[in-house]
């Protein structure tokens, strides 16, 4: 059984497709839009996502991007645009299939079949558990009192920095050399505004929790809470 995150905004379709997913055994979460979508990645680790192209707030190819940054998720777009150029540009973000309107339930839920089995175990791997955090090294995700943190790209490595080693003091530099080595162009005070935001990320799960220690002077470090 896999969880999958289905995108559609035509209610006749995604009932259909809802109700054929769940009778090969999958759980499905549907929603209508991209803000929809962006909301249920939060507090859900899919294992897939079907996303129609043409939504009425982003398009698929948009939000495909947008939920790409977040971890690795295989995709297959719906579209009732059949055009070459279209299909082409779907497989260059990296679509794992595409599937034109209308479409065979039978058939989408064998590709959705495909796609599961050839997918690597990224989206569903073994979280290591260090106290009130689960890191799932392999997908970049972090889970903080059972709620998935939603981290930017610089805002994750700094946080697995310091979940690679509970308790330690690193300094600014040692941080910015293990988050920001690519980033020649960014400077002390761009720990300092990462520190700050995931500090407000993590109270926003628990407000009487802080478990960043700020060393003045020194660094920074984690607490396991």
């Amino acid at each position: 059984m896999a969880s999958l995150l289905l995108v559609e905004d035509e209610i006749a379709i995604a009932e259909t497709v809802v109700y054929a997913l769940q009778a090969d055994g999958h759980t499905v979460r549907h929603c209508l839009d991209g803000q929809q979508a962006r909301a249920a990645v939060v507090d859900t680790a899919f294992d897939l996502a079907i996303l129609d192209v043409g939504l009425p707030d982003i398009s698929g190819f948009a939000l495909c991007g947008e939920l790409r940054r977040r971890a690795p998720l295989p995709v297959i777009f719906l579209t009732a645009q059949a055009a070459e150029s279209e299909r082409v540009l779907g497989f260059d973000l990296g679509a794992d299939d595409y599937i034109a309107k209308p479409f065979s339930l039978r058939e989408l839920v064998a590709r959705v079949r495909v796609v599961l089995r050839r997918a690597p175990d990224t989206v569903s791997g073994e979280a290591t558990r260090s106290g009130a955090f689960e890191h799932d090294a392999e997908g970049r995700r972090i889970r903080y009192h059972g709620h998935a943190l939603d981290l930017t790209r610089y805002e994750y490595g700094l946080l697995a920095a310091l979940l690679a080693r509970p308790g330690a003091v690193l300094s600014r530099m040692q941080l910015m050399e293990r988050v920001w080595g690519d980033a020649l162009d960014s400077g002390d005070r761009t720990v300092d505004t990462h520190v700050k935001t995931v500090r407000g990320k993590l109270r926003a799960v628990a407000p009487g929790s802080d478990p960043l220690r700020t060393h003045r002077g020194i660094g920074y470090s984690l607490d396991l809470d």
